[in-house]
């Protein structure tokens, strides 16, 4: 692993399970074990590099996330919080923690969420044949409310969502 992989693999770690606020940068040395002169050459600042780690997560997320089917989508949601825990969402958290004022962290939220919206607009033209704003909008709240109460109830309200999720789809299918 080289210094950048490895810094970032401990800053997502720490922003992930501290938050962005509550981890100072001397807590990135230490969990990165690299010295502050080299954390601070490869991050610049705290800021540029919570952008880097919601950039690599961004990336990490949409490799991993298969919108082919509504389904498929929650099963993804489930499968990710297995490998990654039970956080919510990390794109959220920043945007709540910084206020959107930090210009680095909200363009990099806001990447994120348009490309997750996108990609739910192309599902439901794919499964229903159409353009639905509306039904994407209750996929996507459906997708985003199950990422947060998966952390108070549990990964078994994917399923909840997820069934939810196919009726909608269902009944704009029926003829």
């Amino acid at each position: 692993m080289d210094i950048d992989q490895q810094l970032l693999a401990a800053a997502e770690r720490l922003f992930d399970r501290n938050g962005f606020n509550a981890t100072g940068m001397g807590k990135l040395v230490r969990e990165a074990r690299l010295s502050s002169r080299t954390v601070y050459k490869h991050a610049g600042n705290k800021n540029a590099l919570m952008a880097r780690v919601l950039s690599e997560r961004h990336r990490r997320f949409f490799e991993h996330t298969d919108f082919s089917t509504t389904t498929a989508l929650f099963d993804s949601l489930a499968e990710w919080f297995a490998a990654e825990g039970i956080r919510g969402c990390l794109f959220f958290r920043a945007e709540a923690e910084t206020g959107g004022d930090i210009p680095e962290i909200a363009a990099e939220v806001a990447a994120y969420h348009q490309q997750l919206i996108e990609h739910i607009a192309e599902l439901v033209v794919r499964e229903t044949g159409q353009a639905d704003t509306q039904l994407a909008d209750q996929i996507l709240a459906l997708f985003e409310g199950a990422t947060t109460a998966a952390t108070y109830r549990g990964a078994a309200v994917i399923d909840a969502a997820r069934s939810c999720a196919c009726q909608l789809v269902n009944a704009r299918t029926r003829p």
